[in-house]
C-alpha cells in the first residue's frame, strides 16, 4: 500500500466513526445478523449443530444492502462539494483515490466480521465446530464484500447524488446477489452454465463448503478488479 493509499483509508475509515456512519451500520448489521441467528427462525438452540450456518446466510444478504450504505458517499459526495477535483490537483492519482476508499471500506468490513467471532466463541460452547466451515464462511463473505464494495465505487463514480448511487450500487448488484442465480436454474445449456458463473451466491456457497477452488479465486478477483478499473477510468476523465 502507498503512502497516499494508506494515508487516503486511514482518513477515510476515521471519517465513517466521526460521522457515526460506522456506528449505525455495524450496529445494524450485528443486530440484524445476531436476531436471525440467535433468536429468530435459524435458532441455534433448536437446530442443536453447533455451526454458523444461518449466520453466514444471514450476513450474505446483510452484506448486500450494507456495503451499497457504505460507499455510496465515498466519490459521490466529493464530486458533489468539488472536493474530489482539489484532491486531483495534488499529488493523489485517481487509482490511489480508489484504492484508498476501497481499503477504507474493506477495514470497516473486517472490523464488523470480528465482532462476530463471539458467535463463534460462543457456538463452540455448545459443541464441537467445523472450524475449517467457519474459515470458509469469513473468507467466503470477505471475498464478496471486496467485490460489492468496488461496484460500489463504480456506482458512487457515476453520479454526485448519494442516494442514486445507493440505487445504482444495490440494481448491478442485485444481478450477481439474485437474477443470475435465478437465471441458471431456469435455463440449461451454455447459457445457465454462464449464469451459474456469473453469480456470487455459487462462489460464495462454493468457498463456504471449504473448497477453495481456483475459479472462485478468479471470479471474484476480476470482479473486484473491472468494479475498480471502471471507478478510476470514470475519475480520471474528470483530470
Amino acid at each position: 500500500m502507498t503512502s497516499n493509499v494508506k494515508i487516503i483509508a486511514f482518513k477515510e475509515l476515521g471519517s465513517f466513526f466521526d460521522s457515526l456512519t460506522a456506528y449505525i451500520l455495524m450496529v445494524a448489521f450485528l443486530g440484524f445478523s445476531g436476531f436471525f441467528t440467535w433468536i429468530y427462525g435459524g435458532d441455534i438452540f433448536i437446530r442443536k449443530e453447533a455451526d454458523l450456518q444461518v449466520f453466514f446466510s444471514i450476513a450474505k444478504w446483510t452484506l448486500f444492502f450494507f456495503i451499497p450504505a457504505l460507499t455510496m458517499k465515498m466519490i459521490a459526495e466529493e464530486k458533489k462539494t468539488g472536493t474530489i477535483e482539489l484532491l486531483l490537483t495534488k499529488a493523489v492519482s485517481p487509482r490511489q483515490l480508489i484504492l484508498g476508499k476501497f481499503f477504507a471500506c474493506m477495514m470497516l468490513v473486517l472490523i464488523t466480521l470480528g465482532f462476530t467471532l463471539v458467535y463463534y466463541i460462543s457456538v463452540s460452547q455448545l459443541g464441537n465446530v467445523d472450524h475449517g466451515a467457519t474459515i470458509s464462511g469469513y473468507l467466503g463473505l470477505i471475498f464478496m464484500s471486496a467485490a460489492y464494495i468496488s461496484i460500489g465505487l463504480f456506482a458512487s463514480s457515476l453520479t454526485n447524488n448519494q442516494i442514486v448511487a445507493f440505487l445504482l450500487a444495490l440494481f448491478i448488484g442485485i444481478f450477481f446477489h439474485f437474477i443470475f442465480d435465478v437465471l441458471s436454474s431456469s435455463t440449461r445449456g451454455m447459457l445457465g452454465t454462464l449464469f451459474n458463473n456469473l453469480s456470487v451466491n455459487e462462489h460464495v456457497e462454493s468457498i463456504s463448503r471449504g473448497v477453495i477452488d481456483t475459479k472462485d479465486l478468479v471470479y471474484f478477483i476480476t470482479l473486484t478488479l473491472l468494479g475498480l478499473y471502471a471507478a478510476e477510468w470514470l475519475i480520471s476523465k474528470k483530470k
